[in-house]
């Protein structure tokens, strides 16, 4: 049960860590478990990373808090190399995932508002999407049993399966302001856009002058072996949507655009207390030290091959318990035979932290540093529990 002055929103297991190191969380009885779950993935860089640690501490030392009454050197730093390592012109900073998904919802409808084409308010998301837990992006992503109990209606968002260009072409009215997508679903079941579906969508949105919104909540940051996931397509959006591994554990969330599309944000149009806080940016800056040493994106991709061999082969070895492998770099997902749910408890006493998704897939997200013994050893402990399967 649920500790009693807590909403019951959650059902953890009867587990406490009290620390991290590195790929591991610690109980306060010295019970290591292995982290491939990285916090739904955020913390990219394991636990403790001293690089982190420390750019935490130096900042909580000089100030934490002015609000965005005034300039904040650290978010502008952390603004200014977004953008310079993306298709972005501007950022807008929030606290998280789902604010950084609404300020784009907001900005989809405000752009064709500033035209002058007023009836264009509606957002197309997709099937089997995840975009946050707020009334907007609930709607975004549709999903039946988020919406019970809480609105009714579709609140201007229509619906098409991810992946059939010619469903999203079908839906797309005059009343139509834009796209929202995840380029990996996560929740969805850790499922890549097919190849060319993400082209598509951009020649679609221009075509029709919608605009094309991403969200790389969990996919971006470094999870696909790019920085940004939509970087292995070649196309650039007008808007994405970042958050989860930005703060490597300390919560931010950010709004990217380009100038065109984020030229209708002006002073009064939105606004966060805290989003961008001088913490918040100045660990975002760490995080981004580390993600773009030379050659860091290129090992997240071998040790994402190297994972994703690995479990291909526990598939054929344990045909009657796993039976396929999906996703994109270190952002995998296993499809289950067996209930996935049964498969994650199992894995929790072995001491491994995975995640599912969907019904049927067991997801893993280890930290982007993952190293050669911890991969093994994570393989191992997969392969034990299938071994053992009844």
């Amino acid at each position: 049960m649920p500790h009693q002055t807590l909403m019951a929103t959650y059902a953890p297991p009867e587990i406490l860590f009290e620390r991290g190191e590195g790929s591991y969380l610690i109980t306060k009885e010295g019970e290591r478990y292995l982290d491939f779950i990285s916090g739904i993935a955020v913390t990219g860089f394991g636990h403790s990373h001293p690089h982190l640690v420390g750019a935490l501490k130096d900042q909580a030392e000089k100030y934490w808090h002015t609000s965005n009454m005034f300039r904040v050197e650290q978010g502008e730093q952390l603004a200014d190399r977004l953008c310079k390592h993306s298709f972005a012109d501007r950022v807008f900073f929030g606290n998280s995932g789902a604010e950084a998904v609404e300020a784009g919802l907001k900005i989809m409808r405000r752009y064709h508002f500033d035209r002058g084409d007023t009836k264009r308010t509606r957002i197309i998301g997709m099937e089997n999407a995840f975009h946050g837990r707020t009334i907007a992006t609930v709607a975004a992503a549709g999903n039946p049993s988020h919406i019970k109990g809480f609105f009714t209606g579709d609140l201007e968002c229509d619906h098409v399966p991810f992946g059939d260009i010619d469903a999203l072409r079908a839906a797309i009215t005059d009343e139509t302001a834009g796209v929202i997508l995840e380029p990996v679903q996560g929740e969805g079941g850790v499922l890549p856009a097919p190849k060319g579906y993400l082209e598509a969508v951009r020649a679609l949105c221009d075509e029709t002058g919608i605009l094309m919104m991403l969200d790389e909540i969990q996919c971006g940051m470094g999870r696909t072996g790019k920085l940004f996931a939509y970087e292995w397509s070649g196309i650039k959006p007008d808007i994405l949507s970042s958050a989860k591994g930005l703060g490597g554990g300390f919560p931010i969330g950010a709004c990217l655009a380009t100038e065109k599309a984020a030229a209708c944000m002006v002073i009064g149009t939105h606004g966060s207390t805290f989003g961008g806080n001088p913490l918040a940016t100045a660990v975002g800056n760490a995080v981004l030290d580390l993600l773009l040493e030379d050659g860091f994106l290129q090992q997240v991709q071998e040790t994402g091959e190297t994972l994703r061999q690995g479990l291909v082969e526990l598939t054929q070895k344990h045909p009657n318990v796993i039976s396929d492998v999906q996703g994109l770099g270190l952002m995998l997902g296993v499809k289950c035979v067996v209930p996935n749910t049964e498969m994650l408890s199992r894995l929790r006493d072995a001491r491994l932290l995975s995640g599912r998704a969907g019904t049927d897939i067991l997801r893993l997200l280890p930290p982007l540093n993952l190293s050669d013994d911890d991969l093994a050893k994570g393989l191992g402990i997969i392969d034990d529990v299938c071994s053992h399967w009844k």
